[in-house]
């Protein structure tokens, strides 16, 4: 149990440094990531943001119920 723990920490440090990480890119400097993007899969500008906030939505609701939730869980469990 110690061992899930622990793998369920580092993974909530991880993905969620990831997500801030890719929130804080979006929100500071918006025109950069959308011209590195854009070399890579030309996208209107709308379409872009639209897809930009649907993927950040989805990874943090998949970082909630798979990463931090269990952990959080697991902890409770183990006192």
């Amino acid at each position: 149990m110690i061992d899930l723990v622990n793998f369920l920490k580092w993974c909530t440090i991880l993905n969620g440094s990831l997500l801030v990480f890719w929130t804080l890119c979006i929100l500071a400097v918006p025109d950069l990531v959308y011209r590195t993007q854009s070399r890579f899969l030309p996208l209107s500008r709308e379409t872009y943001n639209v897809a930009m906030y649907a993927f950040l939505g989805a990874f943090k609701i998949l970082f909630l119920f798979l990463n931090a939730v269990p952990f959080i869980v697991l902890l409770i469990l183990a006192d």
